[in-house]
């Protein structure tokens, strides 16, 4: 754990956040000193922060023993260079306790996935949150998605809640949004409350999510290459629309149109991806399942447009 609060260093990052995968040997067991590579290499490219044990990290499939020595290893690993977020999720009660296992771990902060499965109504998914956020001394950042959508007043009240400091939307309805981000300007002026872009490849809509100044974003390509990822995000931010354009129209729209063709993509592709880096991550656990050969070498020809595309840009930028 940083001795800085969470809130204060995600107010000022300076490239994509870092969702690692998590690692399995041969036997399916965790293999923390391949995590520890996977997380070393995120920071040591600019990773902003590591968010250890969420979806991209298959947090659905970990035990809370594993849980705990994942996060672990991603505090020891990171030194307190960026911060460490884990996830937490189920009913109140397991949340609860992935959070405390989290805290006990040295984690800055929590990311509070829905709950599992149930469709609770406004006041009960407050309840839930605020349950979570007094259950340690971590910030945490709320995640909207699927069966944990909100409305802008619920917003408000989590922004209120006291360890709430931010919300990731996953569910992409930008109008929306837009009356969430409003509604907690003008309820609490003066709240720098954080928002994040958290579909499954934020860069894709960036440009959209930074017109109503959503500007913090997760970056699953992060997990795969660094290289393409923090090109994007320094495009995005310097406004070099030629470039960023480029890597929209011939590596992220292909990608995401790739994630498309199979069920549980957001993670499988990711880690077959990490695989083609070089670094044995494993396969994902049951229940997903892995691309089939013909998938994986499509996203290895994306991968390598991608990389084409930056040798393109910074040899004419350098000629």
């Amino acid at each position: 754990m940083t001795s800085a609060p969470l809130a204060a260093r995600l107010s000022r990052v300076a490239g994509p956040l870092f969702f690692p995968v998590t690692a399995y040997g041969p036997d399916g067991s965790v293999d923390l000193d391949v995590f520890r590579a996977h997380v070393r290499t995120g920071v040591e490219a600019g990773a902003a922060a590591v968010f250890a044990c969420c979806g991209t990290g298959e947090f659905h499939a970990l035990t809370p023993e594993e849980f705990r020595l994942v996060v672990a290893a991603a505090v020891e690993e990171t030194a307190g260079e960026v911060p460490v977020v884990a996830g937490a999720g189920y009913g109140t009660a397991l949340a609860i306790r992935y959070a405390r296992l989290a805290e006990e771990a040295g984690a800055d902060g929590l990311l509070a996935m829905p709950p599992y499965l149930v469709v609770a109504d406004q006041a009960g998914l407050l309840s839930h949150y605020a349950a979570l956020a007094a259950a340690t001394g971590l910030e945490t950042i709320v995640y909207q998605r699927d069966n944990a959508v909100f409305t802008p007043e619920t917003v408000v009240a989590l922004a209120e809640t006291p360890g709430v400091i931010g919300l990731k939307d996953g569910h992409g309805d930008l109008d929306l949004m837009q009356r969430i981000v409003s509604a907690v300007r003008t309820g609490l002026p003066g709240r720098d409350f954080l928002y994040f872009n958290g579909l499954p490849t934020a860069e894709l809509t960036g440009l959209a999510y930074r017109g109503i100044g959503v500007t913090l974003y997760s970056s699953a390509v992060f997990a795969f290459a660094p290289d393409i990822a923090l090109a994007f995000y320094r495009a995005l931010d310097s406004g070099d629309d030629d470039l960023a354009g480029a890597l929209l129209d011939h590596f992220y729209r292909p990608l995401v149109e790739l994630r498309a063709k199979g069920r549980g993509y957001a993670v499988s592709l990711v880690k077959a991806a990490v695989r083609l880096g070089g670094l044995d991550v494993g396969e994902v656990r049951t229940p997903l399942t892995e691309p089939p050969a013909a998938h994986v070498e499509e996203l290895a020809g994306i991968i390598a447009r991608g990389r084409a595309l930056l040798e393109k840009y910074g040899q004419e930028r350098r000629g």
